[in-house]
């Protein structure tokens, strides 16, 4: 095994001293960004990481964050993947935290028992009184209490462009498969909608689902008339939309051609469907970067990052098509 890469290395190949390096990972002010970019890079090259427990020692910093989640079993792996490599990029190592029965007790005691520098929360806590000295705390608004989304990822103006990109393309007729009217994401893409609906002059055969049962979509679909067709299916998930499209087929429908069908949440199986789902990405993975990223900053006593944009973008696939005449 060769010898573990020091600061002292990190420092002779980012040229400068060993001190600027210490100050980089410990997140001194008045090192310029381009010092510290080239020190990251050399620390990247060397697969430098910093001495943890030296550290401690030396500043009273423990050089650990938690990262708590609500439940366990709950599919965060995007999320917790981009908020664990934004803290080890920097030097932090993560320890991930489950809640108990009592998260508002159990936040605190993680706060002040002081072993970590901060704590990262996935579900919308309130901040526990501490003293002013206590750990730095952040709880993401992105999810309610349910962990169903929120904020940036209830934001229907992808489902806008999509209407809008098939009137483009010539369909009038349209038809929304709505989730379950206690999720936030799905009542926001119903109102979209509506909304556009109305704005653009479309002739809508409704809102029907209101759940997200695949199979129930697909007898949405079983209750049309046979004259539906042309006509553009708005889905609110892919679980839906593969519902509505064997729904189609099963009637004799190609899709696209006479029925255009599209989905949300880019589900890995949305690929490889025969035809494949045209839907809407959610970049969880440069959410939890983001969120770490304010967390440290917060410990370190620097300004928040800026916002991510455009967490959310339409993947256009085969299922739509201009409408068949």
């Amino acid at each position: 095994m060769g010898k573990r890469p020091t600061s002292h290395d990190v420092a002779r190949l980012a040229g400068v001293s060993q001190s600027t390096v210490s100050f980089v990972f410990t997140g001194r002010d008045g090192i310029s960004t381009a010092t510290k970019e080239k020190v990251m890079r050399a620390a990247a090259e060397l697969n430098y990481r910093p001495n943890l427990a030296a550290r401690s020692m030396r500043t009273q910093r423990t050089g650990r964050v938690a990262v708590v989640i609500p439940f366990p079993g709950l599919n965060l792996g995007s999320l917790l993947e981009g908020a664990v490599a934004a803290a080890r990029k920097v030097g932090y190592s993560v320890e991930v935290v489950n809640l108990s029965d009592s998260p508002d007790q159990e936040v605190e005691s993680l706060l002040g028992s002081f072993e970590y520098e901060g704590v990262l929360s996935f579900s919308p806590l309130p901040a526990p009184r501490l003293p002013a000295a206590a750990p730095a705390f952040l709880a993401l608004t992105e999810f309610d209490e349910e962990m169903h989304a929120t904020g940036a990822f209830s934001d229907a103006r992808p489902l806008v462009a999509i209407m809008e990109h098939l009137a483009e393309l010539g369909h009038r007729r349209f038809l929304h498969i709505a989730g379950s009217a206690d999720f936030p994401s799905a009542v926001a893409r119903r109102e979209a909608y509506l909304a556009t609906v109305e704005r653009l002059g479309l002739d809508s055969l409704g809102v029907v689902g209101g759940n997200w049962s695949g199979v129930h979509a697909g007898q949405c679909v079983a209750a049309l008339a046979d004259d539906a067709p042309p006509l553009a299916i708005i889905a609110a998930n892919d679980v839906l939309a593969a519902g509505a499209i064997r729904a189609a087929v099963t009637r004799g429908w190609s899709v696209p051609g006479d029925v255009s069908v599209t989905g949300w949440d880019d589900m890995p199986l949305s690929l490889h469907f025969m035809p494949s789902v045209t839907t809407v990405s959610q970049d969880r993975r440069r959410l939890g970067d983001y969120s770490m990223r304010r967390l440290i900053a917060a410990i370190r006593g620097l300004p928040a990052p800026e916002p991510e944009p455009d967490l959310q973008k339409v993947i256009w696939r085969e299922s739509v098509a201009p409408p068949r005449n």
